[in-house]
């Protein structure tokens, strides 16, 4: 079964736009990964400096697996555009007993 991992940032002031093409700019390297399922990045339409990545894998382990796949300077990059530390779970669908 897979699973879903939700992530969550909030841009630092003034930097909604970059944080969110930073996040854009990753995805290729996300859905490039082993076991990785999908990858959409939604913003909160009441507030959008509140940002979520909703990623399918085929295992946690996958997940965690794929950040080796993001250069280290980029993962640095990302500090100085958030407003607060982000924060992420891991989720499994919940499916009706037959």
């Amino acid at each position: 079964m897979s699973v879903i991992r939700m992530g969550e940032m909030q841009a630092a002031e003034g930097k909604t736009e970059e944080l969110r093409t930073f996040l854009l700019s990753i995805i290729p390297i996300i859905t490039g990964s082993a076991g990785n399922i999908s990858c959409q990045l939604l913003h909160n339409q009441d507030d959008p400096t509140k940002l979520v990545m909703i990623e399918v894998w085929a295992s946690a382990d996958h997940h965690r697996a794929s950040a080796q796949n993001i250069p280290p300077e980029m993962l640095s990059a990302i500090r100085p555009l958030l407003g607060s530390a982000p924060s992420g779970s891991y989720y499994a669908e919940v499916v009706a007993p037959k």
